[in-house]
């Protein structure tokens, strides 16, 4: 399964809006400007936990970021991710969609222990498998990661 995520240009868009340079959230990042550099242009995948630190930086959301739609921010949104109301988020919309643990794990191209760690609080969610479940059930990211409590769903056509 290949995941062609949307997030790169929204960070670049973000970062230079407010006048920062690859450099500059690096170092909040706590990461070197050429691994931040091959965030923005695809070369590499973000990682989660980088992922919602840009987004608390910046204050967008994360569901605007993935270029689902064209909210910065929820006025709801809180700055941190919950790993137990996360796994729940997460079991929660399994069952919701009549999904085992071993179906997600067929979707997301993964191992049924993958998504029991994620479901029991232990990891949170890697940011291709977050996409990708999100893009394909129009839910929201930020809802999901226990950022907002709603909206749950996606309204928007860019899905």
């Amino acid at each position: 399964m290949v995941i062609k995520m949307n997030y790169s240009s929204k960070m670049k868009k973000t970062r230079l809006e407010n006048g920062h340079l690859q450099k500059n959230i690096a170092e909040y990042l706590e990461i070197s400007p050429f691994t931040y550099s091959h965030y923005e242009t695809k070369d590499n995948i973000i990682p989660i936990n980088h992922l919602i630190k840009f987004c608390d930086f910046y204050n967008v959301s994360l569901d605007y970021i993935f270029d689902f739609n064209n909210v910065k921010q929820y006025d709801n949104s809180i700055n941190e991710v919950n790993s137990i109301l996360a796994g729940k988020r997460l079991k929660e919309f399994r069952k919701d969609n009549k999904l085992t643990q071993n179906k997600l794990a067929e979707l997301l191209n993964t191992n049924q222990s993958v998504v029991a760690n994620y479901e029991r609080g232990r990891n949170i969610i890697a940011t291709p498998f977050l996409y990708e479940i999100c893009s394909k059930y129009n839910i929201s990211a930020d809802y999901l990661l226990g950022k907002i409590d709603s909206p749950k769903y996606l309204n928007n056509e860019k899905i």
